[in-house]
């Protein structure tokens, strides 16, 4: 189990010693290195502002909007959510400046596209430097996997076999573009405009992709950015979280509304369009990038370690086959499955609980109370609610001229080791009850 949870953590100032599957032309170490010596802002992976604080033993400062600050008023306490920090409380670093607390850019955004929301700042002092290792969601998949299995017996016989079901038609349905993905992670490349192309057009069947395609291309901008804001913003030690920001909004209707990856989908003229309208100087090398760089992503979080990606097809039927073979795709697929279950509001915590007590009991053992988002150290970070160590305390904040926060009021608040209720998260049921952002498919 700590394996698991070793394994889908990243640190970014190390050189990767996770196992991957065979067969693959680059290796994870190989992509590191190209990413942090070969592009414009590679060295904000090992030396950006957040990392670097954590490291440094001194206070952790971070900001937190909210929509329910009367009810952690009256209740005195604050709850983790799912996302893709499992199960911290999101947030954005603040630095101390003479005049006040500097937002990172990530929360400026917040700042300035939430203002419905009330803002907390938060003074974390812990108990020893903080190791840099941050929880890629992409990696989750065996986790989800091994949650699902071992808490199948809250579904109903009919329950699993659609979701078997379903799962199944998903993998038929993507099979094309996943062997496609594998081949050109193992050597025999395709045409760039191809290969997009048949990403786009597959999204829909298989959401998971949507999440790892805006991935990679968060990443190409952030890194690959020479625009003067991204300058600035890399003097202090951060990337530029305006770029994906801005992509995101222009290529899904509502977006802005609800976060929702599984419908991130350009094809390849729309990808250059859109790429264009973010930084026009970005658009000649991204479509090679996204094949190169989610084809090897994919078959690194989807295969199981040690497994030939050169001879393995998914072009085959059977659940439990697939589940060893791919367990982190199985795992992917499955969480997502859960997610438009009639019950699941009922299901919820029952299976998103057991992941978050896993989460806190690596977190405590390897002295992390501020998980942050390990795709790429942006900014995304948050608070584990049941560090045993880490001394908190909590302010209402207000907003200079200056952009700066200032603490008002400290509040007598605490954290309890418990997922915040399905309604307060973004995987919340929709009007019509399903679960918003995600499909079912047909066999659902």
């Amino acid at each position: 189990m700590h394996t698991e949870w070793d394994n889908a953590h990243t640190d970014h100032t190390t050189s990767p010693t996770r196992p991957e599957p065979a067969g693959l032309t680059e290796t994870e170490a190989d992509w590191r290195s190209h990413l942090e010596h070969e592009t414009p802002n590679g060295w904000l992976l090992r030396g950006n502002a957040m990392t670097e604080t954590l490291a440094s033993s001194r206070p952790i400062h971070l900001m937190h909007t909210t929509v329910a600050l009367d009810a952690i008023r009256a209740s005195g306490h604050l709850y983790a959510s799912t996302g893709c920090l499992v199960a911290a409380l999101y947030c954005a670093p603040l630095t101390p400046e003479p005049a006040g607390l500097r937002p990172h850019n990530l929360g400026s955004y917040l700042l300035e596209t939430k203002k419905h929301t009330r803002t907390l700042i938060f003074e974390i002092t812990p108990d020893a430097p903080v190791p840099p290792k941050g929880i890629d969601y992409l990696r989750l998949g065996a986790i989800h996997l091994r949650t699902y299995l071992t808490h199948r017996s809250f579904l109903t016989e009919h329950e699993d076999t659609q979701l078997h079901r379903a799962a199944l038609q998903r993998v038929q349905a993507a099979a094309p573009f996943l062997d496609t993905a594998l081949a050109n992670a193992t050597g025999t490349p395709t045409p760039d405009t191809d290969f997009i192309d048949q990403l786009a057009a597959t999204v829909p069947a298989f959401p998971f992709l949507g999440y790892l395609y805006f991935e990679v291309l968060s990443e190409y901008l952030m890194l690959h950015s020479t625009a003067s804001e991204t300058q600035a913003y890399a003097q202090l030690g951060e990337m530029n979280n305006h770029l994906y920001k801005q992509l995101a909004f222009s290529a899904v209707q509502g977006m802005d509304k609800l976060f929702d990856l599984s419908r991130f989908n350009p094809g390849h003229d729309r990808l250059l369009e859109l790429i264009g309208e973010v930084e026009a100087g970005l658009t000649a090398g991204v479509a090679r990038y996204v094949r190169e760089r989610m084809s090897h992503l994919f078959a690194a979080v989807a295969l199981a370690a040690g497994q030939d990606a050169t001879s393995f097809t998914f072009h085959r039927s059977e659940f439990d086959a697939l589940a060893e073979s791919a367990p982190g795709l199985m795992g992917q697929l499955v969480f997502r499955e859960l997610r438009v279950i009639d019950r699941y509001p009922q299901l919820y915590l029952a299976f998103e609980q057991a992941k978050a007590l896993e989460a806190w009991a690596y977190w405590n053992t390897e002295g992390i109370p501020t998980p942050f988002n390990g795709t790429i150290p942006k900014g995304e970070i948050g608070i584990n609610p049941a560090a045993p160590g880490a001394r908190y305390t909590v302010w209402t904040a207000e907003t200079c001229e200056r952009g700066l926060l200032h603490q008002v009021e400290q509040l007598n608040v605490g954290f309890l080791p418990r997922l915040t209720d399905l309604s307060m998260t973004a995987m919340r049921r929709d009007k019509t009850g399903k679960a918003a952002g995600h499909r079912k498919s047909n066999a659902a």
